[in-house]
């Protein structure tokens, strides 16, 4: 079942929890373009007339972002910027900060200020059976009962930890002590930058697509995360996503 927040005027320390199934993307900022990879590359024959080459043949450049894909010329791919504000669950940041080479993570902190009472609860269409083993399971639907036990027990859980959490607030215990009993299906939010290249390694692992060489086994909370960012970059970078896509979405 899909919940959206409940908006409320009172302050966090009398808020009643609400419950999100939906995570959230922003791109705040960018500097990246497909010129950004061509001049890059030409650099490296052409040398300081590089950038004249920006304004040749367009199907040139294309060829060119396509052989550098093909053949695995990464360096040309990160001569780029993109940041985004991203609000989702505890346990996809976790999953996230796995990825290090070429990112940059500030996150809110449970140590400087009180949490607010915003819980991840599936939706619908989060299918929520696990069939088979490591390395060869499915997911399959789950019943109505299932996801109705699913959302009752989860919020349940969610009220107790965050009324206990409020109780050690009031009583004087520091928040970052406090924090300890909030789970990880508390939504956080944070900033994370990356460049073409670090994206494009991001989403070979984190999203399952029809063009992809290697199969890959995300799970869903954080591949929803990976198709929004996708879809900002598909519109900053078409060329070098044309590429991707058409060379099995295996990061250069």
């Amino acid at each position: 079942m899909s919940h959206t927040p409940a908006e409320s005027t009172e302050s966090p320390d009398s808020a009643a929890a609400s419950f999100r199934s939906e995570v959230t993307v922003e791109l705040v900022k960018h500097s990246a373009a497909d010129s950004d990879v061509l001049w890059a590359a030409r650099v490296s024959t052409a040398g300081e007339q590089s950038l004249e080459e920006l304004q040749k043949d367009p199907e040139r450049s294309k060829g060119l972002i396509n052989y550098l894909m093909r053949d695995r010329h990464g360096s040309p791919f990160e001569h780029n910027s993109m940041t985004f504000f991203i609000s989702a669950p505890i346990f996809v940041f976790r999953e996230f900060m796995r990825h290090r080479v070429g990112w940059s993570y500030n996150e809110e902190s449970g140590r400087y200020r009180q949490l607010e009472p915003v819980f991840y609860v599936p939706g619908e269409s989060r299918k929520l059976i696990q069939q088979g083993r490591p390395g060869k399971y499915v997911f399959v639907e789950g019943t109505p009962e299932q996801h109705e036990l699913t959302s009752r027990v989860m919020e349940d859980s969610y009220r107790q930890a965050y009324e206990a959490y409020q109780e050690m607030l009031a009583a004087g215990v520091a928040r970052e002590v406090a924090r300890s009993v909030l789970p990880v299906g508390l939504f956080s939010s944070m900033y994370a930058t990356c460049n073409a290249r670090s994206l494009m390694h991001f989403l070979g692992l984190r999203t399952q697509h029809e063009q992809a060489k290697v199969p890959s086994f995300p799970q869903r909370e954080i591949e929803m995360v990976g198709e929004q960012m996708e879809a900002h970059w598909a519109e900053l970078m078409p060329l070098t996503y044309g590429a991707f896509n058409a060379n099995g979405r295996i990061a250069p």
